[in-house]
């Protein structure tokens, strides 16, 4: 038996050489003492790899259809065998590979690592992290719920704001001129195949360039980087003190990617997946359309802005942001020592700071709708009209208490309607819940005569007393 498979073995190393050539990459000469600091690219890909793996699992019960998307996720979450926690790991996956990809680029920036010779390995990781960012916003859609629709609905508004090509992008995000089944498609689509086949594409290129340029050494102060003189400089050190990437060097990437795995899953068991809000209504604005944790900085940026400046904002921060990265690389001599660049250190705090800022400000912004408001009481409707009375409850079960305060109940995000009686006509009234208005949906499609009417006795009722 020992015999034929040895046999085996060495057919197969014949026809292929993958046993030598595995052999090189793991005897891969790297430079000592690269530490714990050079985990994080492994760790990355291991959680792709979890996303891969577990969305394959989902993608076996899920189902793209308007109609039977929500449905599906709910017998996923509810019945499927271990469904709950499938879609915990793919939640948490995603999570943690935004946050090790960014984590990644701050220490290949701050360690100088993009410089000569790599810096098209800089470049391949700012696409991924592109990618990583696409991969989590189109796969936030799939839940098909009240949030992810309307999420999709904002940010198709901010493309068609970009001059130009913006109606063409916003068309291209919808897959036509609203959102529906064709815009679910799309985004199943690039979530499980277009996308991921481009990461592994890109991942391939990355760990070419590793390994053909070297994984770079530990930055010293005053140790410049030359292009005249660096690959001799580094050869010679590979050359006295190098040691094999296995098992010298990756029993820490072994380590940090079961880290990874572990926290993931423990994750996944602890607090499951994010809960499905209601099901999509698009007659009601019931949900603040937040995008997930790592793009709710974005959010929170947009929502501070003045709001004439969000135009220009909308179409100059991405381009700035973006923009930056690719420059990057442009920087590529000189020093690679964090103590000797603090201008690198200042801009990566700088970064760090904006993004933990904005992303608290997002979350307990009291422009922010209260989704915890509850129908108003019966002594602040103060009537025996069954219009005001009903028009109370329509107040409440159309959204409208979320974004709009009344006697101290509901939202602060919209005006104060404690005395819009006072302040606005009944024609007034009517044209704003018809035609909406700057972050208020129109309602003209949505509700009935009889609903405005209700409505509008309830909103006429709210004066000063």
């Amino acid at each position: 038996m020992r015999s034929l498979l040895k046999q085996f073995i060495d057919a197969f190393e014949d026809r292929t050489g993958l046993i030598a050539f595995f052999d090189s990459l793991a005897k891969h000469p790297v430079p000592p003492d690269t530490g714990w600091w050079y985990v994080f690219g492994s760790a990355t890909a291991v959680a792709f790899v979890i996303q891969v793996v577990t969305g394959m699992a989902l993608a076996t019960s899920y189902i793209s259809s308007t109609g039977e998307a929500y449905d599906a996720l709910t017998f996923i979450t509810t019945r499927a065998l271990f469904g709950n926690l499938l879609r915990g790991m793919h939640y948490f996956g995603a999570s943690a590979m935004v946050l090790l990809v960014g984590i990644h680029m701050g220490q290949v920036f701050l360690m100088g690592c993009y410089k000569y010779p790599r810096e098209f390995n800089w470049l391949t990781g700012a696409v991924l992290l592109i990618l990583t960012i696409g991969m989590g916003f189109t796969g936030q859609l799939l839940r098909w719920d009240q949030n992810a629709v309307w999420s999709v609905v904002v940010a198709a508004e901010q493309s068609a704001r970009v001059p130009v090509l913006g109606p063409y992008v916003a068309h291209f995000l919808l897959a036509g001129r609203t959102l529906g089944g064709a815009t679910l498609s799309r985004f199943f689509a690039f979530h499980v195949f277009f996308i991921p086949a481009i990461i592994f594409a890109f991942i391939a290129v990355h760990l070419y360039l590793v390994f053909h340029d070297g994984i770079s050494e530990p930055p010293k102060p005053g140790e410049v980087v030359d292009p005249n003189t660096y690959h001799s400089r580094y050869e010679a050190l590979l050359d006295r003190s190098g040691v094999p990437f296995w098992p010298d060097a990756a029993w820490r990437d072994a380590v940090a990617c079961a880290l990874v795995v572990f926290a993931i899953v423990a994750l996944a068991m602890i607090f499951g997946p994010p809960a499905l809000d209601a099901p999509p209504d698009p007659s009601m604005l019931a949900k603040d359309p937040a995008p997930d944790w790592y793009l709710l900085w974005y959010y929170g940026a947009l929502a501070l802005i003045p709001r004439g400046l969000t135009n220009p904002f909308i179409i100059l921060a991405p381009a700035l942001g973006l923009g930056s990265l690719f420059v990057v690389p442009l920087f590529n001599r000189g020093e690679r020592h964090p103590a000797r660049r603090p201008w690198a250190v200042a801009a990566v705090i700088t970064i760090v700071m904006m993004i933990l800022t904005l992303w608290i400000e997002a979350k307990r912004a009291p422009w922010s709708p209260d989704f915890a408001a509850k129908l108003l009481p019966a002594n602040v409707i103060a009537s025996t009209e069954p219009d005001v009375n009903r028009g109370a409850a329509l107040f409440h079960a159309k959204g409208c208490e979320f974004c709009h305060e009344v006697e101290g109940y509901g939202g602060r995000r919209g005006p104060n309607l404690s005395d819009v009686g006072d302040r606005l006509t009944h024609a007034d009234i009517v044209i704003r819940i018809l035609n909406g208005g700057n972050n208020m949906p129109a309602f003209a499609s949505a509700l009935k005569p009889t609903d405005i009417d209700a409505l509008v006795a309830f909103l006429e009722s709210r004066k000063t007393r």
